[in-house]
């Protein structure tokens, strides 16, 4: 079987067994980690680990803290807006969840007379690139990026610089490659693609970025609270944490996120070249912004009839979950950290005979 789900995704399955051994009894204490109090030494070296790994793995500096939260990344959209804007907020519209971002900025800006604003958008072509050459308002507080984009298949693969603190859902393409974390103000995004299980969120928050805005702030959804509490502020998502906490010890031990990146570059460009010379297929994303993480494709025109059959057709051979969004239609191929080469190898195999059955 080839897992390509969107997310949540293929987890390593070093990461699942050892989870599934803590279920029973975590680290000898003879409790699962279902039941583990988040207050006791051997869960706060959990925590403490998680921590450090993701320090390590992606060279975070020393006046950042690194929070896991609940509520997704859906919730840190809100967030962002609370924590950061007082009177504007500038979006990069990408795709949907870039304008999902942007709705909670929006709304959470005109309970006090504040503005969020789109300063570009590649909706025009139904998202199938990333905008270039617009200009990031100087008077914003903040800019923020979806830096991959799940549905549509694109993505900003390099740190941009930008004016005004800049800020960045990393949900889908954290820990795929290396970034300059010294130029954000925040990463943030949920943990299902290849940080862990669904259930728990992260966000990589420089500490004298926050406390800035003049309104109040709820507990709950103020970052100092939780940068104070180290994550621990109410109850946190334990076992999805521990998960994450084997996940990262696995991308340690495969040679880290630079090792990670050159297998993840080598298995886009095998799909890619592959939809590319097949005649039954076509990319949907333009090939300059091509997502190293989602690769999206369509039947080539004349072919669209088989889209259904190719689906059946790859099913049977062990194909999971490449059937594309239904804003797009077609196929996609999450290819995550823990996809291997092998399964990519094989989806190409698949489509290579498809061809052959339809020329």
């Amino acid at each position: 079987m080839h897992v390509f789900n969107a997310g949540p995704c293929l987890l390593p399955q070093e990461a699942l067994d050892r989870a599934a051994e803590a279920i029973r009894d975590f680290q000898g204490t003879g409790i699962s980690v279902l039941s583990i109090s988040h207050r006791t030494k051997e869960w706060e070296a959990v925590m403490d680990g998680c921590r450090a790994l993701w320090k390590e793995l992606l060279n975070i500096p020393d006046d950042y803290e690194v929070l896991f939260l609940g509520g997704g990344a859906s919730l840190q959209f809100l967030y962002i807006a609370m924590n950061f804007l007082e009177k504007k907020g500038a979006y990069l519209e990408t795709g949907v969840w870039a304008k999902k971002a942007l709705k909670e900025a929006k709304g959470f800006a005109g309970t006090k007379g504040a503005e969020a604003v789109a300063v570009a958008s590649s909706a025009d072509r139904n998202f199938c690139y990333i905008p270039k050459g617009y200009e990031i308002p100087a008077d914003a507080d903040y800019f923020h990026i979806t830096t991959n984009n799940t549905i549509y298949g694109t993505e900003i693969r390099k740190d941009i610089d930008s004016p005004v603190p800049l800020i960045a859902d990393m949900s889908s393409d954290i820990l795929s490659r290396p970034v300059d974390v010294s130029k954000y103000s925040v990463i943030y995004g949920g943990a299902q693609k290849n940080a862990g299980p669904a259930g728990v969120s992260f966000a990589i928050v420089r500490k004298d970025a926050l406390g800035k805005v003049s309104h109040y702030l709820p507990t709950m959804l103020d970052y100092r609270t939780h940068v104070d509490g180290k994550s621990m502020f109410n109850t946190p998502p334990v076992f999805p944490i521990y998960v994450m906490y084997e996940t990262l010890r696995w991308l340690k031990a495969e040679g880290g996120v630079e090792e990670i990146n050159r297998r993840n570059v080598e298995k886009a460009e095998a799909l890619y070249a592959e939809i590319d010379r097949n005649s039954l297929f076509t990319g949907t994303a333009d090939r300059e912004d091509r997502s190293i993480m989602n690769v999206c494709f369509v039947m080539a025109p004349g072919y669209e009839t088989l889209q259904d059959e190719f689906l059946s057709f790859a099913k049977e051979r062990g194909m999971v979950g490449i059937k594309g969004h239904r804003s797009v239609g077609g196929f996609r191929a999450s290819i995550y950290n823990a996809c291997t080469l092998e399964d990519v190898n094989a989806l190409v195999a698949c489509m290579q005979e498809f061809e052959q059955i339809h020329k």
